[in-house]
Order: C-alpha cells, then structure tokens, then sequence
C-alpha cells in the first residue's frame, strides 16, 4: 500500500473493515498486543480487513516507534485459536510510520487464546458467545448476524411503545394468535428479541431493530438506516425530499408507506359492474420490497438502505450481494436464504409477511398481474438494487386474469402469470425459453404448461412450442393475434416443406414432422392445406402416401 491509500483510507474513518489503533498513548505494549489480538478476532470472524496502528481513534496520525514487525506478527499468531496468520506493511506518512496489519476473512471461527470471541458491528469490535454464533454441521459459521446478542444493552433500551405497536397490529393481523396476551418480557423472549444473561436482559441485533430506542439504534448500530429520496419529473438527478431513518422496523415501514402512498396515482380498471384501482406501485409491493431489504441487507457494512423514489419508478438498494447459489436468473424460485434470519422470522411471526421466502414470488406475481412491468434485480460487488415500475402496460392483460380468476375461483400462481405474459408479448414460447422465464426446471416448467392447456389458455402449436388460445386472445381483445400466430406457423412449415421439394422430389407425414418438429395431426394439417392451394399432389394411399410439388 501506498501512503495516498492509507490517506484516504483514514479520511472515511473505522468501519466493518478498518481499525485504528494508537501506538503512542498505550504504553503497556503487552496490553496493546492483547488490544490488536481482540481485534484481529473480529475481522477475521467478520468480512477481514486493516488495523491501522499509529493512527488515533478521530483519525489523528501520531505513528509509531520502537516496534519490532516480527514480534507483532508473532504475538497475533500465538494468541489466537486456531492460528491467524497476518502481515504488516510500513506507510509513512507526513514522517510518522504507520503500521497496516491486514487480517484475512477466516472459513472458520477465531477466538483469543483465552477463548473470546468477537466480531465486526459497525466500526465496533463486539464479544460472541457460542449461542449466538453455533456452528452448523458444514463447520462452516452459521452467519445469522441479526440472532447476535448486543452485550451494550439492556432493558433500558427498549422502547415500550414499539412493543405496545408489535402487540396491536399482530392482533389485528392475525386475530387467533395468543402471542399479543402475553407479558411483554415473555412474549419479546418468544420472538428471541431479548436474552437473558446473567439474570440481565439484553437484546439481539433483531430485538434492537424492532424495539429499541432511537438513541439506542444511533449507538449500537449506526448502520441501520434507510434513507427515502424523491425525485422530480423536472430533475432526476437530484433528490428534492430526504427522509433519514433510524428507528425501528415497523416504525420505519410505516413512515415510508404514508410517503409513497401520499402520491400514489390510482387508475382505474372497468371490469364488468365494478371498477379495479390499480396503483402506480401496489402497497403490498413496495412494503415486501422495503422488507425484503430489511432482512437481506448486510448490517455489518456502513451503508444504508436506499428507497429512491420517481414518478414513473421506485428503486431500493441495500448494502450485500446475493446468497451464495443465488442470481438475478433464479431469484424468484430458489429457497430464501435470508442473511438475517431471526429478522425474517419475527416478522412472519408478526404476520407482516406470509412466509419467509415469498417476498420476491410476490412482489415478481403482484407487478405482472396488475399489468406493471417485469421487476429488475441489478447486482453490484456488495449491493443489490430492486427497480419497480409504475406504468401500466396493458389493462386488458389485468381484467383477463382478474375476471379468469373470478370466475374459476382460484388464483393464478407466479409461473403461470409469467409465462402467459412472456406469450401475450411474443406471441410463441418454447418449453426451453418458458423455463428460463419462470425460472423454472424443465420439468416443472412441462408441467405448468398442460395446467393452462388443461385450464384452456394456451395451446401447442408445433413440436414443444405454445400459443395462447384464441379464448385468450379474444379477452385481450386481439382477435386476430390468434390467426396471426396460426398463419405465421403455417407459412414457416410451408416454406420448409417447399425448399425441401425442390432439392428433393418427394415429402411424407414422417419427414414433415422431423422437418418442422410437429406432431401427425399437425403435419397432416399442414399437407392438406398446401393441396387446397394447389402447392402439392399427393400420392399414394396410407402408410404409404406422399406429396410432391404439384406441376403445371
């Protein structure tokens, strides 16, 4: 490293990854080594990163003197379990030497050679203990940041009227539950947002997310914040309105809501003798998205939650890429790997949502039924952002699921709903580009096809190729989208049929099928209609029939 780096570095002071630490003030170097030790614990146990050395916690550079490399490097190897391995690189700056001891992420977990174990929150080195950090039987961590107990608190920290307002709206949102009837210590120790040790209540990460108090939010975790941007239609570039927010979940949810909703266009949709208010961005939609970030987001990293709010789009960015095994092309399908699982877990038991893991089906389900654009999920190194936009693309679209649903009395499920308007906008599917669509395998993607032929809306048209059917076609008012579609088919297969004629003097309903991958029914079809336009003659009778170009 270069001392430019190390500049900038200290400019944006501690964070999950940095550490500093004074050489000079610390006179007990034996002490100082127990200090860096703790340290070099919790970036190994957290994502790694620096311990500046020399550097005073404001920033101020004050460097060190009389050190020996060797023996430091070796103090932090021989006080942990198991070994850690580091390196340290001299910087000088402004003729002050700085130490950079650089920690790498460990696969496994460190602790002190007396048996402390610590990690990252924030830009603060905080003590584990095993039942909150178990391991799982991989021998990989079990990385539920949010199930952490914050040893810096207590009941102090609890704010009564969150737990009052978790109370009532459970109550509300399911009326059989029995958790709201009980007393207010048992029922926080039933979500596992508090903990008691040593007969002293404290809260887990969650607990201080949904209950704790604005200044102890502030204190502890510093990091959990969703900051709400508007932007005009005259300028996109720069945020008009700016809402900072660190307070609790359910309160925050609240605020964004009554922000979005207070400019929430409404469209009408005319659907027999009542009217369906369609909204530029469903309620359930965004509050899903906003919670969905809540429970993936990476508390360990200084940024924040994003809620960037267009007329025509909302976007919302949270710090921490995807789960491993997860991407932008099996979102939908794959099962939840929430980062923060005691956090997704309170808030199905709260019932704010129905299951953990079914956030992005619904949010993906909600915007294509009410005719709003396919959901956009961008990842970046150490981020994902969630693009939802607000036109509505087509009101027929909508009134056919809505009126089908009716109807029949059963709800269209996210695959079926994707694949029909993967249809609606192509006009033809194969199995294969069903299946990447819906992010389904292929079986299961087989599968969801014969349900809508068996239900009447699709139909094949060629070897594992669908249409939608003419009813479908007929209630989105495109009557001739279905004969276009036909007619489309049948001129591809006549044209085949014809260039193989002319290269070859006969064709039967074998080689029609092969040639255009269609069943009998379909190739016989094709035959009979290329007789009727005096194309072919055929010859022969049965099994043993063929065509040829008809002369003149």
């Amino acid at each position: 490293m270069v001392s430019i780096d190390i500049k900038d570095i200290i400019k944006k002071g501690e964070n999950v990854y940095v550490e500093f630490k004074s050489w000079q003030k610390i006179k007990d170097k034996k002490e100082l080594m127990k200090i860096i030790t703790k340290e070099a614990v919790a970036l190994a146990n957290t994502k790694g990163g620096l311990i500046l050395l020399g550097v005073e916690d404001n920033g101020e550079i004050t460097g060190c003197d009389n050190y020996n490399i060797q023996n430091i490097i070796e103090s932090i190897y021989d006080r942990t379990i198991p070994k850690l391995f580091n390196d340290i690189e001299e910087v000088i700056i402004d003729d002050n030497t700085i130490l950079v001891i650089s920690i790498p992420k460990g696969n496994t977990v460190y602790a002190t050679s007396a048996g402390e174990i610590y990690k990252r929150l924030g830009k603060n080195s905080k003590p584990m203990y095993p039942e909150d950090f178990p391991m799982i039987q991989s021998g990989k961590v079990n990385n539920d940041f949010s199930s952490i107990v914050i040893d810096d608190t207590s009941e102090a920290d609890i704010d009564n009227l969150e737990v009052y307002k978790l109370k009532e709206r459970l109550k509300i949102r399911d009326t059989e539950s029995t958790l709201p009837l009980m007393e207010d210590r048992a029922f926080l120790k039933d979500l596992h947002l508090i903990r008691e040790k040593d007969k002293v209540i404290k809260l887990t990460v969650a607990g201080m997310l949904f209950i704790g108090k604005e200044a102890s939010i502030n204190r502890t975790i510093p990091q959990a914040e969703i900051i709400y941007l508007h932007y005009s239609d005259t300028n996109k570039t720069e945020y008009d309105k700016r809402v900072d927010l660190k307070v609790p979940i359910i309160t925050a949810l609240d605020k964004l809501t009554d922000i979005i909703e207070g400019s929430n266009y409404i469209t009408n949709i005319q659907i027999g003798l009542f009217r369906l208010e369609v909204k530029d961005f469903p309620k359930n939609v965004f509050q899903e998205a906003i919670l969905n970030a809540v429970c993936h987001r990476d508390y360990q990293s200084n940024g924040a939650i994003y809620v960037k709010h267009y007329s025509d789009r909302i976007i919302i960015e949270n710090p921490g890429g995807f789960p491993e095994g997860i991407n932008e092309n099996n979102i939908i399908t794959h099962p939840s790997i929430p980062r923060n699982k005691l956090i997704a877990e309170t808030l199905q038991k709260l019932k704010y949502v129905q299951r953990s893991g079914q956030g992005v089906d619904i949010i993906f389900r909600d915007m294509l039924f009410y005719g709003k654009p396919t959901p956009i999920y961008t990842l970046y190194s150490e981020a994902i952002k969630l693009t939802l936009k607000s036109n509505l693309e087509d009101k027929n679209f909508t009134r056919f699921l809505t009126e089908e649903q009716d109807r029949n009395q059963f709800l269209f499920n996210t695959s079926q709903i994707m694949i029909l308007k993967y249809l609606k906008d192509n006009g033809i599917v194969t199995v294969k580009d069903a299946s990447r669509h819906s992010q389904l395998s292929l079986e299961d993607t087989i599968v969801v096809l014969n349900e809508l032929i068996n239900r009447g809306y699709i139909e094949r048209n060629g070897f594992k190729k669908y249409i939608l059917s003419e009813k479908v076609y007929h209630n989105l008012g495109d009557d001739v989208g279905y004969i276009k579609d036909k007619e489309v088919e049948y001129i591809r297969a006549k044209d085949m049929i014809i260039q193989y004629l002319k290269k070859n003097k006969s064709i039967n309903n074998s080689k029609v099928r092969e040639l255009c991958g269609c069943h009998d029914r379909k190739a016989k079809y094709y035959l009979d209609k290329m007789i009727q336009e005096a194309l072919i003659e055929p010859n022969g009778e049965n099994r043993y029939r063929f065509y040829s170009l008809k002369q003149y």
